[in-house]
């Protein structure tokens, strides 16, 4: 069984805006007659779902992403990144919040399967915010692929607090975001639109909460990843050249 620990599910996607939900649920169940194969649309265009799944993974275990570490996947969706960090890591390491229920249980029938479930035992939050987390989660890394992209000041901000709050001290959040000129002005979540951020803004607002805020060099088809650290993130392997594996193995793996 999968460990919930909410069954709240509010209207939610991650997705670029010309991916619209045509029928967004806030019920656990799909309504009659409804394609499953549509969870893959839900969260992005369904012909980059792999490649979006291996960017990510390739990301964290380029920084040095290990079996024994906790992970938050903020906007889970339908497991597009849960499917390769579930068998990765050890059970109960995996952490997903996700407001929809039923994309959850679509990437668990198509992606994963019940089995992985029982045997990696992750941790399915159903709802916008992590709230009924009151005790610090200590994770490692904690990602946001296309999230912040419709988030509004007041979401943006209490995203990063909430993350900041549950991350260890050596801990850090990937997450992309839109560069713009200016900064998006509003609050809520802006969806299907898209939103933009001044990385100074985005630095700012990180440093609130004690976050330190980078841009990486690492490829996204549409965004720009960046990269919010604790204080006693090591951040050897985002300095001073590109991220990748091979300088992962020179720099040593010392845990």
């Amino acid at each position: 069984m999968i460990k919930y620990t909410s069954t709240v599910a509010k209207k939610h996607a991650s997705t670029e805006h010309r991916y619209i939900a045509k029928n967004a649920q806030t019920e656990a169940t799909l309504p009659d007659g409804y394609d499953w194969e549509s969870y893959r649309a839900y969260v992005g265009p369904p012909e980059e779902y792999d490649v979006f799944s291996a960017m990510v993974f390739n990301l964290l275990t380029s920084l040095g992403l290990r079996q024994h570490h906790r992970i938050l996947d903020i906007g889970c969706g339908s497991l597009r990144l849960g499917r390769l960090f579930m068998p990765y890591l050890n059970p109960g390491n995996y952490y997903g919040v996700e407001p929809n229920q039923w994309l959850v249980e679509a990437g668990i029938q198509h992606e994963t399967g019940q089995d992985l479930i029982q045997i990696k035992k992750p941790v399915f939050c159903f709802a916008d915010s992590m709230a009924e987390f009151t005790q610090p989660l200590a994770l490692n890394y904690a990602v946001a692929q296309s999230i912040f992209s419709h988030c509004g000041n007041d979401l943006l901000e209490n995203w990063l607090s909430e993350i900041a709050f549950h991350l260890q001290d050596d801990g850090a959040l990937l997450a992309t975001f839109l560069l713009g000129d200016r900064d998006y002005s509003g609050d809520g979540w802006i969806y299907p639109e898209c939103v933009c951020y001044r990385p100074e803004t985005m630095a700012t607002i990180a440093s609130k909460y004690g976050l330190g805020f980078d841009i990486l060099d690492w490829a996204h088809p549409r965004q720009t990843w960046a990269l919010f650290s604790k204080p006693g993130y090591d951040k050897r392997l985002i300095q001073g050249g590109p991220i990748g594996w091979n300088r992962l193995m020179r720099n040593g793996d010392d845990e």
